[in-house]
């Protein structure tokens, strides 16, 4: 079983950074992947960012590509997503996610019965 917790999120203003996290739990952590995706109201969730098992591995959604880094430090069980030079259309609710699929598959998986989730957190980016 793996649990999901993320935090980090909160209001900014454009052109500011955060830094989400996501703990896990669990003895599978090793051997998922790892990553991030949106959600706004009315809007399905959207593909963000995701990490191989081993870390060697990343993806990102263009609309993020050199202002988001995702990672996962090796001896901790954590994913961390820093968010550079946020936009107004960054904001959103985001899931951390474990799936058993390469990074650069994500985008375009739609979510599994064996995927697993957090909670959310919310990311509010001002004008």
């Amino acid at each position: 079983q793996v649990q999901l917790v993320e935090s980090g999120g909160g209001s900014v203003q454009a052109g500011n950074s955060l830094r989400l996290s996501c703990a896990t739990s669990g003895t599978l952590f090793s051997s998922y992947a790892m990553g991030w995706f949106r959600q706004t109201p009315g809007r399905e969730r959207e593909f963000v960012a995701a990490i191989s098992w081993n870390g060697g591995t990343a993806a990102y959604a263009d609309s993020v590509k050199g202002r988001f880094t995702i990672s996962r430090p090796t001896a901790e069980n954590t994913v961390y997503l820093e968010l550079n030079n946020l936009k107004p259309e960054d904001t959103g609710v985001y899931y951390c996610s474990a799936r058993l699929l390469r990074p650069t598959d994500w985008a375009t998986t739609a979510p599994r019965t064996l995927d697993h989730w957090g909670q959310g957190t919310q990311v509010t980016v001002s004008s």
